[in-house]
């Protein structure tokens, strides 16, 4: 196999995990994955990521507290969300939606069910780590931009390893108490969580997989 067959089959096999085994994963690999992200490519080799990681307790005290936030705090994020998802953005986001909720029994006009489905990305899909990924307030879009490879590396360096996971901006929606649990410093934006373990093959959530806009609908040649 070729380098551009492995990495193709990496970001083909690569998915959004939500449901996860309780099992740990080794300190040793999660040090592997990180290893392998950190050399995701950055303006001026600026390196603007930081994650912190939590082992199995330490997910739990994060899990439980993020929910009560959830109960009872506003959503505040550090970098401004998108303003709304026009066109073919949200057809791509209904039909992932939509996918999901087929998978795990909800049906349309189920707010009830719907919102349960919404409440697990703060139940971290019961990961057994979660990683928080910031980058400086200073370096601004930009380093959030360069931090989005590396979140792109990690899930690819995990996916390799073994090891499932899930990109998640929801978490970022409570930034003040991410920041707060984890002593994070001011001058870091909370970009999102990376919440990560081993998949349960059998749970129906981790049993559809979303399409990809074919090579016509994003390049347009110039000659």
């Amino acid at each position: 196999m070729t380098q551009f067959e492995a990495l193709t089959d990496l970001l083909k096999t690569r998915y959004s995990c939500r449901a996860f085994r309780p099992d740990p994963v080794p300190q040793e690999t999660i040090e592997r994955i990180v290893s392998a992200a950190r050399h995701a490519p950055s303006w001026c080799n600026a390196q603007p990521w930081q994650v912190t990681v939590a082992m199995p307790g330490a997910t739990d005290r994060f899990r439980d507290g993020l929910q009560r936030a959830v109960r009872d705090d506003a959503p505040k994020l550090d970098l401004a969300g998108p303003d709304g998802y026009p066109g073919v953005y949200g057809e791509r986001r209904r039909a992932c939606g939509w996918q999901l909720y087929d998978a795990v029994g909800v049906q349309k006009g189920d707010r009830s069910g719907s919102g349960a489905q919404m409440m697990r990305n703060f139940a971290l899909f019961d990961a057994p780590h979660v990683a928080i990924v910031s980058s400086p307030r200073a370096l601004g879009g930009y380093g959030a931009m360069d931090t989005g490879g590396f979140v792109t590396a990690f899930t690819l360096a995990a996916t390799a390893l073994g090891v499932s996971s899930i990109a998640q901006a929801a978490i970022a929606s409570y930034a003040g108490f991410v920041r707060a649990h984890f002593d994070i410093p001011e001058e870091r934006l909370i970009l999102c969580a990376i919440s990560f373990g081993y998949a349960d093959p059998d749970h129906p959530a981790n049993s559809f997989r979303t399409d990809r806009a074919e090579i016509s609908d994003i390049v347009e040649w110039r000659r």
